[in-house]
């Protein structure tokens, strides 16, 4: 049973963030054949820029801003694992890379910007920009992650108890053979 719960948190994650991607998914055309290079409209620049003021109106950036230092960080301990002996030069290493390659972690937000520009037309990209700076859209920003939070210990909480239903059922189904687990 234990082993069970173990599991739950992330399974139930996954189960979150399916559900929420389910509508949006269901909403978009087919996918091409493997092989076949999707087609994506070429966003224009205006477009881009309403992407761009979104994401800093959403601070999206705070997602991503520890990447480079935290990828230097795990890379730096998978080759340590592999090279024990050269523990001290990585460790060393480990700061002139994350120099050298900071600033990189602004590609993701160039990316994400331009996935919007070619889920958005340019018109509900600044329409989202107005909602995202009127008060219900503020309201959103500053209430939407707690709202997150709340519903995935929600989530978490009911999986926990739910597991316990299933595993009664699990039992009950297994008694009626004359297996007792």
């Amino acid at each position: 049973m234990k082993s069970v719960l173990k599991f739950l948190p992330a399974a139930t994650l996954v189960v979150g963030l399916a559900l929420t991607a389910a509508p949006a998914v269901a909403q978009q055309p087919a996918q091409p054949k493997a092989g076949a290079a999707p087609a994506q409209p070429k966003a224009s620049p205006a477009a881009i820029a309403a992407a761009r003021e979104i994401l800093q109106i959403k601070n999206a950036n705070a997602m991503y801003a520890g990447a480079v230092p935290g990828l230097v960080e795990k890379t730096k301990i998978a080759l340590t694992q592999q090279n024990l002996n050269y523990q001290k030069d990585l460790n060393e290493v480990a700061p002139i890379v994350a120099q050298q390659l900071q600033g990189r972690q602004n590609e993701i937000g160039e990316g994400m910007a331009q996935i919007y520009a070619s889920e958005f037309t340019e018109q509900e990209l600044k329409d989202l920009v107005t909602f995202y700076k009127s008060p219900l859209g503020k309201k959103l920003i500053d209430a939407e992650p707690r709202a997150i939070g709340l519903s995935m210990a929600f989530m978490n909480s009911w999986a926990q108890n739910f597991s316990e239903t299933v595993m009664g059922a699990f039992r009950a189904e297994m008694r009626k053979r004359g297996k007792e687990i």
